[in-house]
């Protein structure tokens, strides 16, 4: 698959007046279209950070973060020949045309339907007055299909159940038409079988759509399960490759054993021994 995302020795953390906190460092790694790639990690460990700072909503205290298909600002578009180019190197406008994101956050809007939610995606392209035109209702239309929510058409987004609402913000998403989207927890707040439609989901239009989908994620057996890359955050080191090859390399058992839990590296199961 294609890279569509790399880190370069990346730093990332928080910086004041006062203070730098570093919370990672020399992180390299690179993001493919058309995988659906986890980030896993215990609490705290910066996962929040790293999404946060690949979504340009942070600066990066050091390295680079570069969009290798950055010049593509449309989905669909020749990639071919692009140079690689830092995500400081772009204004919003053209990052709002290259990235979606997907935040845990409910919306906090009554009175509004799905559709006119799902709507919103399309401001990086409707100017000032943000007025859809028939082909913007055209792509929203797809972006519901998409997802397999036609069914909530007319719906309020408070009527909905947690579920439902996290399938409209990922069609607001693709109505943006970014080629790439991050999520932050997609799944929290769900019960286990929406999870699982959830990230087969999120797997599914990934592979369909060659999007390029990266989330953060506590499902750490659906991510083995689902996943076509893991980012494993430890102190002071990622480890980046499929399931299987982290579970060879150990590094899953280090995340997932303790007192009482046991990971199988063939199978890559959890089982609770006490």
């Amino acid at each position: 698959m294609e890279e569509t995302v790399r880190l370069t020795d990346l730093s990332i953390g928080y910086q004041t007046k006062k203070q730098v906190t570093v919370v990672a460092e020399h992180l390299n790694a690179a993001i493919h279209s058309g995988e659906l790639t986890c980030l896993l990690g215990r609490n705290g460990i910066g996962k929040s950070t790293l999404l946060r700072t690949l979504s340009a909503f942070q600066p990066a205290l050091g390295g680079i973060i570069e969009m290798l298909n950055g010049q593509r600002l449309r989905v669909g578009e020749q990639s071919s020949g692009m140079q690689p180019k830092a995500i400081t190197q772009y204004t919003d406008k053209q990052l709002s045309r290259l990235i979606g994101v997907v935040l845990t956050e409910k919306p906090d809007v009554r009175n509004m339907t799905i559709e006119e939610l799902v709507g919103m995606g399309r401001s990086p392209y409707t100017g000032f007055w943000g007025s859809l035109d028939a082909e913007d209702h055209r792509i929203v239309d797809e972006a519901i299909a998409l997802v397999g929510i036609e069914s909530l058409k007319g719906r309020f987004i408070h009527t909905l159940s947690d579920g439902e609402r996290q399938k409209v913000m990922i069609a607001k998403a693709l109505a943006q038409q970014t080629p790439i989207i991050y999520l932050d927890e997609p799944t929290a707040f769900l019960d286990f079988p929406s999870k699982v439609e959830m990230m087969q989901l999120l797997h599914r239009l990934a592979q369909q759509q060659k999007k390029t989908i990266f989330l953060s994620t506590h499902d750490v057996e659906l991510s083995l399960q689902l996943a076509d890359c893991i980012w494993l955050m430890e102190p002071g080191k990622l480890n980046v490759g499929s399931p299987r090859q982290l579970a060879a390399e150990g590094a899953l058992s280090r995340f997932i054993e303790h007192k009482g839990i046991l990971f199988n590296a063939q199978t890559l199961t959890i089982r609770v021994t006490e």
